[in-house]
């Protein structure tokens, strides 16, 4: 597969993750401000499947981002580098919570999550609208301003990254508490 083919795929998944993250808000808005009972059924099946997928975007979302900076040998800027580091453990991690159907793991991910939507925002934004004086994260080997990917003219790399991490968060509260598998109480009485 070629770049292109990747980037377009890649974009298509990002206006994917907007398409998911509507639905779910929509769905949360109808059941808490009109019928309460709306959606049941989908409200049910989504929340068993929402931590594993949610681990299976953050899997494409690091497995795009090493493919761009390894394979096609795209230099992160430093902005990268941080979206980076609030999604490489969160392949892992959340592996982890899908296996053990553990929803409270949205207390962890969330706000990190959170600040990957910031720094992708920024990042966006920079791209869309380059500031005339630059940026302090900009730099000449690595600039912040540089679209390696521009599909559809406005999904760029920290566009894809932003749409993932909204994504992801609209997953995690959608996540089925009761499908916890580990229950505090279990713990507390095995330990005593």
């Amino acid at each position: 597969m070629n770049v292109q083919s990747f980037s377009f795929f890649y974009a298509i998944l990002a206006l994917g993750c907007w398409l998911g993250t509507l639905v779910i808000a929509i769905g949360a808005l109808v059941r808490r401000f009109g019928n309460p009972d709306a959606f049941s059924e989908f409200r049910a099946q989504l929340g068993r499947i929402a931590l594993t997928l949610a681990w299976v975007i953050a899997l494409v979302t690091t497995a795009g981002s090493l493919y761009y900076s390894k394979v096609q040998g795209y230099v992160p800027c430093e902005l990268c580098w941080y979206q980076r580091i609030c999604w490489y453990p969160w392949s892992v991690i959340l592996g982890i919570a899908a296996w053990r159907r553990d929803a409270s793991i949205k207390v962890y991910a969330i706000p990190v999550l959170c600040i990957s939507v910031v720094i992708s925002a920024y990042h966006s934004w920079i791209q869309w609208f380059p500031p005339s004086t630059g940026t302090s994260f900009c730099t000449a080997a690595a600039p912040c301003t540089l679209k390696y990917v521009n599909e559809f003219h406005f999904v760029t790399l920290p566009f894809m990254a932003l749409s993932a991490a909204v994504f992801m968060i609209a997953l995690l509260f959608a996540s089925d508490p009761s499908d916890v598998e580990i229950d505090i109480a279990e713990e507390v009485e095995v330990s005593a």
